[in-house]
């Protein structure tokens, strides 16, 4: 069951907002400017913060979701954090690599956050509230993204101490790393573009 509960994870971290919403909106695909990256900062530099904020609903609601459901609609004897933890993970993938967009996906970082909301509220709230602190200060997203990205395994051992949480909410982090590397390269370049930016 818990193998069952991480494949219908990650085909619901498969659907991806940012490429549904600009469809709807009649906006060029996300794919094809800015960054490339299908996620709702790249979505912003349409101008149009509607379908930036549709975006990180959705790609956030999605995970969150996934991890929600899991004990609910899978009960089984597994322990319910282990099959948390998986699908958690799942859903993750699923956005970066969605089966149904060619592998073509986002960042992760809304979808994370929607994980982090589903696995405990004040641990998506301390990670928030660090990517909120460091894009106010430096309007970079993906470095925001970074360093919140690092804090929430902390923020997660702080709540549960040596866990599944903390181990999944680790592996998290480790893909949000991996998929802003060109950002951090770009970051130590000094050319990393600015929240809001057009053309960065």
């Amino acid at each position: 069951m818990a193998i069952a509960a991480a494949l219908i994870a990650y085909l619901i971290g498969s659907i991806s907002f940012a490429v549904i919403v600009s469809r709807a909106l009649g906006l060029p695909d996300p794919r094809s400017y800015g960054s490339k990256n299908p996620g709702a900062t790249n979505v912003l530099r349409t101008g149009k913060k509607l379908a930036a904020a549709a975006t990180l609903l959705g790609d956030g609601a999605k995970g969150w979701l996934a991890v929600f459901l899991t004990e609910i609609i899978f009960r089984s004897a597994v322990v319910p954090s282990y099959k948390m933890s998986l699908v958690a993970i799942a859903v993750v993938l699923g956005h970066m690599y969605p089966v149904f967009h060619r592998f073509q996906g986002g960042k992760g970082v809304s979808t994370a956050l929607g994980v982090l909301l589903a696995i405990n509220v004040w641990l998506a709230a301390c990670t928030a509230a660090t990517w909120i602190v460091i894009a106010f200060f430096f309007r970079i997203s993906s470095l925001a993204a970074v360093i919140a990205a690092v804090s929430a395994p902390f923020f997660c051992y702080l709540l549960y101490g040596v866990h599944p949480f903390t181990g999944a909410v680790g592996v998290i982090a480790l893909l949000l790393l991996w998929r802003h590397k060109s950002n951090l390269r770009n970051l130590l370049a000094g050319t990393e573009g600015r929240i809001g930016d057009k053309h960065a």
